[in-house]
């Protein structure tokens, strides 16, 4: 599992736990990011947070890989 992963999964993690940092990842994911994991997002980063519910599905559709190659190397999409 890459770093990236596991951050996302630290993070899911502690919204499912504690109410209280859910609510500020929704309204301020780079604040609430930072707060808990001591994590610094460059401005440049734009983070949206949204919560998935029974009746709602959230699709992600990742950069076209075609998009980030550069020079002949993937740039990764990391922090």
């Amino acid at each position: 599992m890459s770093t990236e992963q596991l951050v996302r999964n630290q993070i899911v993690q502690k919204a499912w736990e504690d109410p209280s940092f859910r609510q500020k990842l929704l309204s301020a994911p780079k604040a609430a990011i930072k707060e808990v994991l001591g994590i610094s997002i460059p401005e440049h980063i734009e983070i949206k947070a949204v919560e998935e519910t029974k009746d709602q599905f959230v699709l992600v559709i990742p950069p076209n890989p075609t998009d980030v190659i550069t020079a002949g190397r993937v740039q990764m999409g990391t922090w």
